[in-house]
């Protein structure tokens, strides 16, 4: 994330110089593509999650709605093609809503440390909760790409910056709460659904990181398991 201009400790300073520098850069925005008459191979289930007629065959129509999702999340090139990638957001989209107000049904967030904050990779879903009880969320978060992982396990919130940019890419980074050397979560200025992902961070919408902002503090526990799609 650059380095840290204010270190609590040695030891995290130590840490901050030494991990991996990490930001959230959203992709370059979608070039101005022509509406391809292509069939693509999710075209159905694209077709089904827009709301269209569902007869899996390319219509202007239908291009135009694609393309609009695509514009919308930075997904490139924006052709209106029913693609892997587009395809892949929607799958992703689908899975996030179908989890309701249970993120750790599966019990591996830990729920004997009190108040903690979740990250599960794979559906790339944050919450926060005490014990038992949600606190907030789940939101959908954007996390690392491949090369650049938001790395798993446990961990605690050890410094905190409202207005941080990073000094490695000059890039604003509101509401950052870092938790494990570079990484941490903060808003972001684009879809949190962009792919391929952050740079290691958490990204969040400015809502939710502001509200993770008013919810932890340093020393809160910070928990990451899975493993996001495609790294």
């Amino acid at each position: 994330m650059g380095d840290i201009r204010r270190r609590g400790a040695v030891a995290l300073g130590i840490i901050a110089l030494t991990a991996p520098l990490t930001v959230a850069l959203g992709a370059a925005p979608a070039q101005a593509a022509s509406c391809t008459t292509q069939t693509g191979p999710y075209q159905k289930q694209v077709e089904k999650f827009l709301g269209r007629p569902v007869d899996g065959k390319q219509s202007s129509a239908d291009c135009k709605a694609i393309q609009a999702f695509q514009n919308k999340h930075r997904i490139t090139p924006a052709a209106g093609y029913a693609g892997p990638a587009t395809w892949g957001v929607m799958d992703l989209m689908n899975k996030q809503k179908a989890v309701g107000n249970k993120p750790n049904k599966d019990g591996k967030c830990p729920v004997n440390k009190g108040r903690i904050a979740c990250v599960n990779l794979t559906l790339q879903l944050s919450w926060i909760q005490d014990g038992n009880r949600l606190v907030y969320g789940p939101v959908p978060v954007r996390t690392g790409r491949k090369g650049f992982v938001t790395r798993t396990g446990l961990k605690k919130i050890y410094w905190r910056d409202i207005n941080h940019v990073s000094s490695l890419y000059d890039t604003p980074m509101p509401y950052s709460q870092f938790f494990d050397g570079g990484q941490a979560f903060h808003s972001v200025g684009v879809s949190v659904w962009n792919p391929p992902g952050s740079h290691g961070c958490v990204n969040m919408t400015k809502t939710d990181a502001k509200k993770y902002w008013s919810l932890l503090k340093n020393g809160d526990d910070v928990f990451v398991y899975g493993r996001k799609p495609g790294t």
